[in-house]
């Protein structure tokens, strides 16, 4: 048996897939390193992510598939349920053979099982954004907590820069400690861990507080927040995925 083991972000799977096909491997299981099910007969593989490799892949879905399947792909990784990166392979391994015809076949269960996955996450995606609600705080900036059973903050902001975009707001994700942050000009994924007190006079400093410490980490150089690229996928990804 061969196990692939990854970082957990979206490239790091994307780059497992290219390894798979270019070393012409089939692995039985792609999981996250450190995962807590171990069997003492399986060769591990440790994957390193490559942004290039996974690129290669992301684009390859949408030219040799369709951008549905592509879509597909990346609502299935949202979801964050156990065993949906093993699904994401067999989709992609047979959407690579079959082509754009391949979500056709929802009688194959390796079909269904990512539309399965993508469905969730879009619907609570379509749930959610007729539920969250916004407060206005302090220093004019508005406030959104949720706890959605899925990673889809980043699905749901566009929605808002539409709605909201001559507004500060902060959608915040307190499962994950995530939230979207948006200042009239662009949104940003950072880290806001814990329930903060948005009631205290000194909002407007904390939320300029976020926006300088997310700028501050992608500007140094050779600093990389493993943490919060592990819960978001990246930024370049975000304006193929969003349903118009």
């Amino acid at each position: 048996m061969l196990h692939y083991r990854y970082d957990g972000e979206f490239d790091g799977l994307l780059t497992a897939i290219y390894e798979a096909y270019y070393r012409r491997q089939v692995p039985d299981d792609i999981r996250p390193s450190g995962w807590a099910e171990t069997n003492l007969f399986a060769e591990e593989v440790a994957i390193t992510t490559d942004p290039e490799k996974a690129e290669k892949v992301f684009t390859a879905m949408a030219v040799k598939i369709s951008p549905d399947a592509r879509r597909h792909t990346a609502y299935a990784f949202l979801s964050e349920l156990p065993g949906m990166e093993k699904a994401i392979y067999e989709y992609l391994r047979l959407g690579f053979r079959m082509g754009a015809a391949v979500d056709t076949h929802l009688t194959d269960e390796r079909v269904l099982q990512v539309h399965r996955l993508s469905q969730k996450v879009r619907t609570e995606r379509h749930r959610m954004l007729g539920l969250l609600r916004f407060r206005l705080l302090k220093g004019n900036v508005y406030y959104a907590p949720m706890e959605p059973d899925h990673n889809i903050t980043g699905l749901l902001a566009p929605h808002f820069v539409d709605r909201l975009g001559d507004q500060n707001w902060i959608i915040h994700d307190l499962r994950r400690g995530l939230a979207a942050l948006y200042n009239q000009k662009e949104w940003i994924l950072t880290e806001l861990d814990g329930i903060v007190d948005f009631t205290q006079s000194t909002m407007e400093q904390v939320y300029q507080d976020l926006w300088r410490d997310y700028f501050r980490s992608v500007t140094i150089t050779g600093r990389i927040n493993q943490r919060l690229q592990r819960r978001c996928m990246p930024a370049r990804y975000w304006k193929h995925l969003i349903e118009k």
